[in-house]
């Protein structure tokens, strides 16, 4: 399958790019070597970044070698360190990779992508939950700062069998435990579009290298929005696959209680399909496997034909009765223009949830996957954890875990199943859901800080995550679509939900939207980000 995924983009519509515009389209900078220097930053007037298929395409060609995208990748972070979206970096280990890729004659390189579509293509994991052998994953958490993984996880294997060649990991709050991207540990991630405010999180730092051009796709995870919501926020397309597309192990294969799951923030829809593609699937151990609802490859479903007439229920409030802001259904609102106009067929309806049901075990089961890291860690180092090396919501959500029953563990789960039976049954008279990604635009940095009072806290994160956590309960995939941008040049995109295993659907539309509305040209200014 891989072989026919790549012929599908080996020639864009356009041709190849010469190494030059190759450079620049992916929004490089001081590149190393001959090549010389691109101007630094990207209009929104000048040629779109190119995406990580086109990279692949120039140095399946030879046009450009990894070891130039290498280094001129890692140029432009050096370029804008107050962007600080690039924690913790494996530059060395990925040059040593990349030496050997650039080293290999034109019939070895050939055979080598023919099974690796992303071959020698940059890429960046999240600092979160996931790892690759040898190097440091931190959760964002001072207690966690040295802590090496001893394998890859699951879905890093596929990366690198996808050809990725992983040169550090993105800025996370500490164990993801809140919508923006700030933490003790590292500082702060301010959004590319106005730094004044959040890239959302947990995946911010993703969001925010992929919005500036830095690499054109990046690993990300969602257990609340966390995927959808950076996605709003910085501009760029996101996608939350269903519970169980994509792997969590090798060490736990349901991600927090089956709340979270693993995907990318990418600039474009084919990427965001293509990487797909090359990871999804069961692992040993796995035991929910969505079914696929495309034949073969999500990348070729792009081309099927659009679907008629989809019945899309539109909910332009929320479960928790808060006040949705302005903007947030401006961007509702375009997409639901735009879907009219493809001719599908748009109903404001919501079906009656039991919220305090479903949602009573989030919390619980959360804070349970933090204590388990902790104790685990706490083996690992032969001491007790410390008050002082985790953030005050994150300790006090720690210390209320040791007290959870397990009766409270299994209603929480019992909560989530509920939530996808009463979803399925309305996904049944209906093909999606559109909603907006978040009540409000992207917040103030401060706001969603770890170190606050918890009431303040839970205020301002509930505005973020209202529409998009529901999704994480139930298990369904969902994706945030680029739609409009606020007066203060900030994105805001729009929120659409499939039934369970309905990715190719999401996918497809996401891409007709990128065709009618398109948002890959916009890139931010980052003069302010400059050394």
């Amino acid at each position: 399958m891989q072989d026919d995924i790549f012929n599908s983009f080996q020639t864009t519509p356009n041709g190849h790019l010469d190494r030059r515009t190759f450079l620049r389209g992916a929004a490089m900078t001081a590149v190393a070597g001959s090549i010389g220097t691109t101007a630094l930053g990207t209009s929104a007037a000048t040629k779109a970044p190119a995406d990580a298929i086109e990279w692949a395409a120039q140095m399946r060609s030879g046009e450009v070698t990894p070891l130039e995208a290498l280094d001129a990748t890692i140029a432009r972070i050096e370029a804008y360190p107050k962007l600080n979206a690039v924690v913790l970096r494996d530059f060395d280990l990925a040059r040593d990779h990349a030496k050997k890729l650039s080293a290999l004659g034109a019939a070895a390189r050939t055979e080598a992508t023919a099974h690796a579509p992303f071959w020698g293509v940059p890429f960046l994991l999240k600092d979160l939950g996931v790892g690759m052998q040898g190097t440091i994953t931190s959760n964002g958490c001072r207690f966690f700062k040295d802590a090496v993984s001893p394998v890859d996880s699951t879905i890093v294997t596929r990366h690198k069998a996808a050809g990725l060649n992983i040169f550090g990991k993105t800025a996370a709050p500490e164990f993801g435990m809140t919508t923006t991207t700030e933490s003790a540990l590292y500082g702060i991630t301010p959004n590319p579009w106005n730094a004044r405010h959040t890239t959302g999180g947990s995946s911010g730092g993703a969001a925010a290298v992929v919005a500036a051009g830095i690499v054109p796709v990046a690993h990300a995870t969602d257990g609340g929005g966390s995927i959808r919501i950076p996605a709003s926020h910085c501009g760029m397309f996101g996608l939350k696959p269903s519970r169980g597309r994509t792997p969590a192990g090798p060490f736990g294969l349901d991600g927090a209680a089956g709340l979270s799951a693993g995907h990318a923030i990418s600039r474009t829809v084919r990427d965001s399909a293509l990487l797909l593609d090359l990871t999804a699937g069961p692992e040993a151990g796995s035991r929910v496997l969505p079914q696929r609802d495309v034949p073969g490859s999500y990348l070729q479903a792009l081309s099927l034909a659009p679907e008629k007439k989809l019945r899309i229920a539109v909910w332009r409030n929320n479960y928790f009765g808060l006040p949705v802001h302005a903007d947030c259904l401006a961007a509702l609102d375009k997409a639901a223009k735009a879907c009219e106009a493809m001719g599908h067929v748009l109903e404001d309806k919501m079906p009656e949830l039991p919220v305090a049901e479903i949602y009573a075990g989030m919390g619980p089961a959360m804070s349970a996957g933090l204590l388990v890291a902790m104790q685990a860690r706490e083996k690992q180092l032969g001491r007790a954890a410390r008050e002082d090396e985790f953030e005050p919501i994150d300790w006090a959500m720690l210390q209320s875990a040791k007290n959870a029953s397990a009766a409270q563990l299994f209603a929480a789960r019992a909560g989530f199943d509920r939530a996808g039976q009463l979803l399925d049954r309305f996904l049944v008279q209906y093909d999606l859901i559109l909603s907006p990604v978040t009540a409000v635009p992207p917040q103030l940095l401060g706001a969603l800080r770890l170190d606050q009072s918890y009431d303040g806290y839970a205020r301002e994160a509930m505005k973020s995550s209202a529409f998009t956590s529901l999704l994480n309960l139930s298990g369904h995939p969902a994706m945030s679509v680029p739609m409009h941008w606020t007066t203060d040049n900030l994105p805001i995109g729009a929120h659409f939900v499939a039934p369970f295993g309905g990715e190719g659907r999401l996918l497809r539309l996401a891409a007709q939207l990128e065709q009618a509305h398109p948002w890959a040209q916009r890139m931010p200014d980052l003069s302010s980000f400059k050394v």
